[in-house]
């Protein structure tokens, strides 16, 4: 029995691929649960046209993923705290301050995917790494100042 896999299956295959399983395993699990659906032409015509749709969005979220990536890195934000005594911070500037800063200069990131390269303690210049796509990861300047 041919079927089309709707996510990913352990030891049988990934997501979009073409399988070929025992009729009982396919009636009786993969297609109740929604795993998988049956190889009609017209299943794997409407799969192809998906799957040629997917790449062209992944293409093109590339293409934004680079320009972002560029802006990125030529962009630099300063995130003011209170200190107290040898210039030392109360408490620590967090990857959500430093999403709040690039969001106020019109660049949304996701919080969790900034990651400091260290703890950030004490005024001073520091740097955040950015994880967008793949091997993107550009590097943001992170001023912080004493508030006023």
């Amino acid at each position: 029995m041919k079927l089309i896999l709707k996510e990913d299956v352990e030891k049988l295959g990934t997501a979009g691929e073409l399988v070929d399983v025992k009729p009982g395993f396919g009636r009786n699990y993969l297609i109740p649960k929604g795993k998988a659906e049956l190889a009609t032409p017209g299943a794997i015509r409407q799969f192809e046209h998906l799957k040629r749709e997917a790449a062209l969005r992944a293409e093109l979220s590339v293409e934004a993923a680079k320009e972002l990536a560029e802006t990125l890195e030529a962009t630099s934000v300063t995130i003011p705290a209170t200190v107290g005594e040898d210039d030392k911070i109360h408490g620590t500037v967090t990857n959500i301050q430093i999403a709040e800063a690039l969001e106020e200069r019109g660049i949304i990131i996701d919080r969790r995917k900034i990651s400091l390269d260290q703890e950030i303690k004490s005024l001073g210049e520091y740097t955040a790494t950015i994880d967008l796509l793949g091997d993107l990861k550009p590097k943001v300047k992170v001023w912080v100042v004493k508030e006023d």
